[in-house]
Formats: structure tokens, sequence, C-alpha cells
């Protein structure tokens, strides 16, 4: 087993790993930037180094400087968390190069999923389902209109590099189809230095759903069943809740099956999540795989009994798993309590939090990393807290998290605590019967002012 673990993240992610590691009885090193100097992932971890100033290509994207601090303090493993350099296989092969343990895939294994056409074209050949369409990268604008009309309206095309809904644009008529192409190219140059192009039939009335998975270096694979992420803005997630209330336990089992498949294929080694849009049919397409551990992580844990930080580390030291797939027992949901005033257009609301109480009791935890006085960098994502509840029905989550939003107190800034507790009392929603546009076009903003 590991020594020393460095955490080559921030915020609450940082935490939550120096907290497992606490019990595996590991030492931790906390990388910080200078915005960072007075977060809590700093003050617990058992060393800290300065590592740059507050742009992440100065600190939490700057490789060499990680490494740096991984050889002065004698770490042996470095685990990346999640964003950043988490999918990056430069920095998994420079952590191999330097005799540090990349907790994670190896460089092989994140180049295959990374590239999204690639990553299409691998899991079809596994006999994983892929949505209908280009077969790898369009070379043109007019191969993808060709390709549109043998598959019929609407499609969308997609940024091959993309992430966070970017380089993404929904076609429904040829007539849309030049300023989509080209709003899509130039926005994908931008955001990832990359304007490759795949083309897919667009699922309507889809529910976004993924497999949690866990594989070791010895061929073996599990799933531990799904997360349900439909509530989501611009491709954001906002709530993720499990089980789905659309998944019956056949459709969950074939889906389980088919991602383990996925992950075979490329031995996959570490966790790793495989994302499918299900149409209202009940059929699922393979979408994407993420490998790393995922924000939303912590509602598989509360259903299975199961640490995944704690198994991804064991994994990485060469661990065996015992490749039994796990179902859930109870029901969870998570609300990401962002920093965004939600009453306009989720607007960031970085600053000092003047007071905080969060909230507990029964069925309730909170994965966050600020506190009363805290100041809200401008530097980084949003997301300040993860509230997540766990209960016997879906219904009785849903009733514990207006309970605990209501307590849940942060004075000083704006958070997005208004909409999840509009959300909970929303009929379409407790329902179960809503999409991923279901805030486009069914929830009503206007209340929250």
């Amino acid at each position: 087993m590991f020594k020393k673990i460095l955490i080559a993240n921030r915020g609450e992610i940082a935490l939550r790993v120096i907290r497992t590691c606490k019990e595996m009885d590991i030492k931790t090193v906390a990388v910080y930037s200078t915005a960072d100097r007075e977060s809590l992932h700093v003050r617990f971890a058992d060393e800290a180094v300065c590592i740059g100033a507050a742009p992440s290509k100065e600190s939490y994207l700057n490789i060499p400087r990680i490494i740096s601090a991984a050889e002065i303090t004698n770490a042996d493993a470095i685990h990346p968390g999640y964003g950043f350099l988490s999918e990056r296989a430069e920095f998994s092969a420079v952590c191999h190069e330097y005799g540090i343990k990349f907790i994670g895939p190896t460089p092989a294994m994140i180049e295959a999923m990374g590239d999204k056409a690639n990553a299409k074209d691998t899991m079809r050949k596994a006999g994983v389902p892929v949505i209908p369409g280009s077969d790898g990268l369009l070379s043109s604008i007019e191969e993808g209109i060709k390709i549109a009309r043998e598959i019929k309206y609407p499609v969308i095309v997609k940024a091959t590099a993309g992430g966070g809904g970017k380089g993404m644009r929904i076609i429904n008529e040829e007539s849309e189809f030049k300023k989509a192409w080209d709003d899509a190219k130039r926005e994908a140059g931008a955001s990832f230095g990359n304007d490759s192009l795949y083309l897919e039939k667009f699922v309507e009335e889809p529910r976004h759903i993924e497999i949690q998975l866990v594989g070791d270096q010895y061929g073996k694979a599990c799933h531990l069943s799904e997360r349900d992420c439909s509530i989501q803005r611009r491709h954001q997630k906002l709530v993720e809740e499990t089980p789905s209330p659309v998944v019956n336990q056949e459709l969950r089992e074939c889906m389980g099956e088919a991602a383990i498949k996925g992950a075979k294929a490329i031995n996959y080694e570490g966790v790793g999540t495989i994302e499918f849009l299900v149409d209202k049919h009940g059929d699922f397409y393979f979408m994407e795989m993420n490998t790393r551990i995922q924000v939303e992580h912590p509602i598989t844990e509360e259903v299975t009994d199961y640490d995944l930080i704690k198994e991804q580390i064991k994994v990485a030291a060469g661990v065996p798993i015992s490749g039994r797939n796990y179902f859930p027992n109870l029901f969870a949901m998570e609300c990401r309590i962002n920093a965004e005033d939600p009453a306009h257009g989720f607007r960031p609301s970085p600053g000092k939090i003047i007071n905080l109480h969060l909230p507990g009791g029964h069925g309730v935890r909170v994965d966050s990393h600020v506190y009363a006085g805290y100041t809200i960098p401008t530097n980084y994502d949003s997301m300040i807290a993860k509230l997540i509840t766990t209960g016997q029905s879906r219904e009785e989550v849903i009733t514990r998290m207006k309970r605990a939003l209501s307590e849940f107190v942060i004075e000083g800034v704006k958070t997005t605590i208004p909409f999840h507790l509009a959300l909970m009392d929303n009929a379409i929603f407790r329902s179960g019967k809503f999409t991923t546009n279901f805030l486009e076009t069914s929830f009503d903003f206007s209340q929250l002012k």
C-alpha cells in the first residue's frame, strides 16, 4: 500500500480524498494555489505545497510543479480527483516516467476514451449500443449533411475533445446545418484547441443515465448500478439520484453488462463511469466514458455502502476486486450547491461567506470545503458543496432533501439553494417523468425572483 499520496486537486474532492487516506493510515500532501492558501484541504493534509498563482494553468494544470511537489515530499502516488488533470493522458504518463503511481487508468486507456469519436468506435466493436451517426470524425460539412440525410433529422454535431456542453449544436433541419457547423467548430477550437467534430442522431426525450464501474489490474470489472443525471442546465448537472425513476431491474442489468463490456474492451483499471442516453422507448446508447471519479459518486456510496475512493486507491496499489456487481438497497439524491444566482441565469457569485450552517440529521451528508469567513475565489468552478440525502424511498429522499435545504444557511453570497428548494416542490420532478431538457421547457425560473 502507498505510504504518501499527493492530491493534485482542490476543494471538496481534495478534502474527500484526504479523509479516506487518513482512515487508511496513508500520509497526504496537499498542493494549492495562492488563491487557496486558506482552503480546508491545505489545513487538513499532513503536508502542503504552494505550486503557483491563482490561474489554473500556473498551478493545478501545471504538471512540472505538481511532479516537483511530489518529489520533494517523497509522495509515491498522486490522486488527480476530477477535473483539472484527471483525464489528461500526458499527466498519467509523466507520473509513470517519474516512478509515481497515478491513481487512475493508464495513458492508453485515457486516450482511448478521451477522444469521443474513437471511444464510440471502440464501444461499437465491443458490442455496446451506440447512437447512429458518423464513423469517426467528419472530414467536411458535406459529409455531415450526407449522413444527416441518411439517419434523418434532428441530429447533433459534437466536438471530439468536448465536455461540459461546449462544441455541441443540435440541428433540426438542413437549413440550420452550416451555422451550427461553424459555431460548433469555432467553440470547440477555442475551448479545446481541437475543432474536429462528429455527428450523431439526436435522441429525443432522453434521460442521462450513467453506470459506475470499477476495474482492477487483473482484467476483472464490476458495476455499481446507475445514477440518473437528467436534471441539468446547458449540459451541466445540477441534481443526481439513484436508482433512476425510469430504470427497472431488467434495464439496470442490461446497462450494467454493456458497461462492463466497454470497460473490458480497454482492460480498464480504476474507477470510471460510462454514460448512456436512454430514450422514451427504454433503448439506451453509449455517450461517453469518464476515466475518473465523478462529482456525484457519493450517492452510489450511500446506497451500496462502498467507499469508491478507498477502492480507487486499493486498485491502484494492485489489490484485486471481488468482481461482483452492486445494486442499490436504498435511495439517494445529490444537489450541487453552487455559488451562483439562479434567479439571474445562474450568474456566478464569488465572495466571502459571512455565515454558514450545515444541515445534519439521519440520512444527510454534506461534502464541502467551505466555512464561515472563507472567500470563494473567482478562478475556479463555482461548486461549494454537495448535499446528499438517503432514504427508503424516493419520496422520503425528496422530503429529507427539502428539510436539509431549508436548514442550509450560507450568507454573503448567492447560491443555488433556492432553485433546489423550488425543484423539490415541482410536480413533474416529483413524478420522476422528466428529460434532460426539463429545465429549459418545464421549470418556471421567474418564481425565484
